[in-house]
């Protein structure tokens, strides 16, 4: 019986990554919340996995958790994999191993050793020879994958990818309804390509299905739960089943820093 929740990282070379994170030194407190740890990944590290997505940084419910891309972003990449036919066999990192506090400049982001640890987990990822579509979130994870691909490692891959808006930037944006519909329309126009562009590399989907693209706008289904598979053992039912349970309170950016309020659903205690 396949087990219904993530052992963590436990073998090499993720275990040694795990060990050696970096720290402030790498990640400054002003741009990054290292109080709050790093937080590494989503998916299967065993090398058997076939799609490998990079996001940005993790938000309030990925501090929590522990694991990355497990709040409505999270439902909404799980909802494009579940198109092309995976349902289990991916692996999900971040370009940023902390969570982003306000906005990230470039020596920051464009810093050697930054850069060094993460192109090391995407070699950990790719070394195995099994993924066979990239989809990376955002104008972050873009980068991310574009400087591994300027490694001689990177050269040498021929692996597809393609670069998606990230899932939640309509209503990050901000703006008046209609402004978050047609960014949403034009989201999933986006998103549209990009199953055009990977349903085909992907010779060893978890099941066959046909090719069903995103009209204008979120329909049923186009959401997907975050598996237990992908969390660790012991977390509660509610946690997995949606999402909402987790914000920064507080009513300054100081405060919110320091503080994540989780809420038990109101349905969950009879």
């Amino acid at each position: 019986m396949a087990l219904q929740f993530d052992p963590g990282i436990s073998k090499a070379p993720f275990t040694t990554l795990a060990n050696e994170h970096p720290g402030s030194d790498v990640y400054p407190f002003d741009q990054f919340r290292v109080e709050w740890g790093p937080i590494f990944h989503r998916g299967r590290l065993n090398g058997s996995a076939r799609v490998l997505v990079i996001g940005q940084d993790p938000a309030a419910h990925e501090t929590v958790v522990r694991r990355i891309l497990v709040g409505e972003a999270g439902r909404r990449v799980q909802g494009f994999l579940a198109k092309l036919g995976i349902t289990k066999r991916y692996v999900m990192i971040n370009a940023y191993v902390y969570s982003v506090y306000g906005s990230v400049t470039t020596a920051a982001r464009r810093d050697p050793a930054l850069i060094a640890y993460r192109n090391r987990w995407i070699d950990a990822i790719m070394e195995p020879g099994n993924v066979e579509a990239v989809l990376t979130l955002g104008a972050a994870a873009r980068e991310a994958w574009t400087l591994w691909k300027a490694t001689p490692t990177g050269v040498a891959s021929t692996v597809s990818m393609a670069a998606v808006t990230h899932p939640t930037q309509p209503e990050g944006a901000g703006g008046t309804a209609a402004q978050v519909a047609a960014a949403t329309q034009q989201l999933l126009a986006n998103w549209n390509a990009a199953l055009g562009t990977l349903a085909p590399a992907i010779a060893h989907p978890d099941r066959q299905v046909p090719l069903v693209l995103y009209g204008n706008t979120w329909a049923e289904g186009d959401r997907a739960p975050i598996p237990k598979a992908d969390l660790p053992a012991g977390l509660p039912d509610w946690m997995h089943a949606d999402d909402g349970w987790a914000v920064r309170a507080g009513t300054t950016a100081a405060v919110k820093r320091h503080t994540i309020t989780v809420t038990v659903p109101d349905t969950i205690i009879p």
